[in-house]
């Protein structure tokens, strides 16, 4: 399944700094621009996935899980 989200990145001094707009709390800081848009996938992987996991725990009940592409 792919997806595609908007990075905003910034160059501040010696640092490239940037996060994902429709994932709060996916942002990064790195030296290198390239570094950077790694360091944000791996941001947003990790976010998505712990919501994913939280989600679940607090589920009472049978549920099904639908994949959906967007």
């Amino acid at each position: 399944m792919s997806a595609e989200y908007t990075a905003i990145i910034t160059k501040e001094e010696d640092w490239w700094i940037g996060w994902i707009v429709e994932i709060p709390g996916a942002n990064a800081q790195e030296r290198r621009k390239e570094e950077l848009l790694i360091s944000l996938k791996e941001a947003a992987r990790d976010i998505i996935d712990l919501r994913r996991q939280q989600y679940r725990s607090e589920i009472k009940s049978d549920y099904e899980e639908v994949l959906l592409a967007i």
